[in-house]
């Protein structure tokens, strides 16, 4: 059941892509649009290949948690559980104690990312390489970051802006803005470009080898012996390091975000002063 989803998105591709002779580098497919009152909304490839790695995740998740047991745990249970522990030391490590309920939302954010950059090994379309994609996972971060920043309220959220000294607020202002943006960027920028590079390359072997070894007789002269291997080594590093290197950056970026931006000690204070006034 895991898989299924990934081999309906197969399918659909392959029945949805038209036909072509040349190596081409484009955005995600439109396969229908929907209208709605404001606008045309396009369902495209990144959208409905996101719901398949959801859904394979979901199943995923199903069989890893299927017969837990304390007393006789199976091998799959300790992988889970050193999995579950490790998350759950990264949040504490980087986020403290109040924030030890965040692991499960930086897990999912990671298996979500990284499932999705691994697509490319099945030749489908990965939805990090739509920047529409990663700008809502971006701005779903910076809800999270605005919210925390608001637990002692709007008047300390806007003095915050003049720290450490006041005439520095339009830059700080414009850091606000921008750390959802810088987000999103980077891990569209990073993905995108390692499939570009990827594809750039075969296609260059690919006429490198009709100029070296063209001339040889039958088949041999149109095999492209140059497109072996070294295709390979560059998807171990763009697919497979490279998506879950930015994965990982990415739940680093947002444990760090969400943690510094929250005024832990004066919040401690207000809390104080609400049950002395109590």
């Amino acid at each position: 059941m895991t898989v299924l989803p990934i081999l309906c998105g197969i399918l659909l591709y392959v029945m949805m892509t038209p036909s072509s002779e040349d190596i081409e580098i484009s955005g995600a497919l439109i396969y229908f649009e929907l209208n709605t009152p404001i606008q045309t909304l396009p369902i495209t490839e990144s959208q409905v290949n996101s719901w398949f790695v959801i859904i394979s995740v979901f199943f995923l998740c199903l069989y890893l948690t299927h017969g837990i047991s304390a007393t006789d745990p199976t091998r799959r249970q300790h992988i889970l559980e050193m999995a579950v522990e490790k998350c759950e030391g990264l949040v504490l490590d980087n986020m403290g104690e109040y924030f030890k309920g965040f692991a499960p939302f930086i897990a999912a954010v990671m298996v979500l990312s990284a499932f999705s950059s691994l697509l490319t090994l099945v030749g489908l379309y990965p939805p990090t390489s739509d920047f529409n994609v990663v700008a809502g996972w971006a701005l779903l971060v910076f809800i999270l970051i605005t919210y925390y920043k608001f637990k002692c309220g709007p008047v300390h959220y806007l003095k915050s802006f003049g720290d450490p000294v006041p005439f520095l607020a339009p830059l700080n202002v414009i850091s606000e803005v921008a750390t959802p943006v810088s987000m999103a960027f980077r891990h569209y920028g990073n993905v995108l470009s390692g499939s570009v590079i990827s594809v750039l390359v075969a296609t260059g072997l690919q006429g490198l080898t009709h100029v070296l070894l063209g001339r040889l007789p039958g088949f041999l002269g149109e095999f492209p012996f140059l497109q072996i291997g070294i295709p390979a080594v560059l998807s171990v590093y763009f697919d497979i390091f490279s998506g879950c290197l930015q994965a990982f950056i990415f739940a680093m970026l947002t444990m760090l975000y969400v943690a510094t931006g929250f005024p832990e000690e004066d919040y401690k204070a207000k809390l104080k002063k609400k049950a002395a006034k109590a």
